[in-house]
């Protein structure tokens, strides 16, 4: 006869138990500079840190910064993942601004820069320099510029039904069609913008849908600035200035 039953014991291990965990943590170089511009060593520096006052960030201390990253980097600790900064109207920028930006970009740490402008050649703001798009030269030559095109009727159209999509507004098709011709005349911002005071006058004299009537007045009521411009010129000598 034999115990089928029987257990089978296994010797407890000798010794310590050892784990490994991954932590992956994302932080930005800002987050490091802010945390090493003030430390916190104990509880004291800990509640002073969390008083309101100015501090510095330092070129010297961004350098120091950048070489721990650089460090951590070649270890196979970190890995860098360049992040997008847009700047819109960069012509308002200032000569000490694009110095600045012109020499950021040369860092390895430098992120996707997008600038965007809708001015022609005009001077760099702060001085008599002019210079395409109100841009220097030498950040020109740095840069890859995107070809853009005006908006034909179709696309034009498209984008006003996602726009009275978007604010829930009931047009019909004429005066679609009819607010389409005015972004061609005039612009496709300003044909967005008479959609809300369509709207409202819409709503005023009972009508479930607006209709060419409605853009036709709201249109004579709010000028563009093409129209608004040529009544200045008109009537320029009953202004004071």
């Amino acid at each position: 006869m034999f115990d089928i039953e029987t257990d089978t014991f296994v010797d407890l291990p000798k010794g310590n138990v050892h784990k490994k965990k991954n932590i992956i943590q994302n932080i930005t170089l800002y987050d490091l500079d802010v945390s090493n511009v003030q430390p916190k060593d104990n509880i004291l520096d800990f509640l002073q840190n969390n008083k309101s006052k100015k501090t510095e960030i330092t070129d010297k201390l961004r350098n120091e910064i950048n070489k721990i990253v650089y460090k951590y980097v070649d270890q196979g600790i970190a890995q860098i993942i360049p992040g997008v900064l847009f700047i819109d109207e960069v012509h308002m920028l200032d000569i000490e601004c694009f110095t600045y930006l012109n020499r950021t970009l040369e860092s390895n740490l430098a992120p996707v820069v997008i600038l965007a402008t809708n001015r022609g050649i005009c001077n760099i703001k702060g001085t008599n320099i002019i210079s395409a798009h109100g841009i220097p030269v030498d950040l020109l030559d740095r840069i890859i510029i995107v070809k853009t095109m005006l908006y034909n009727k179709e696309e034009i159209l498209q984008v006003l039904k996602l726009r009275c999509k978007f604010e829930r507004i009931k047009i019909d098709s004429e005066a679609l069609d009819y607010l389409s011709d005015i972004g061609i005349k005039c612009s496709l911002r300003y044909a967005i913008q008479l959609l809300t005071p369509a709207k409202i006058l819409s709503k005023k004299k009972g009508k479930k849908k607006i209709d060419k009537n409605i853009i036709e007045i709201v249109s004579s009521i709010f000028f563009d600035t093409k129209r608004s411009t040529q009544l200045l010129l008109n009537d320029k000598n009953k202004y004071m200035y």
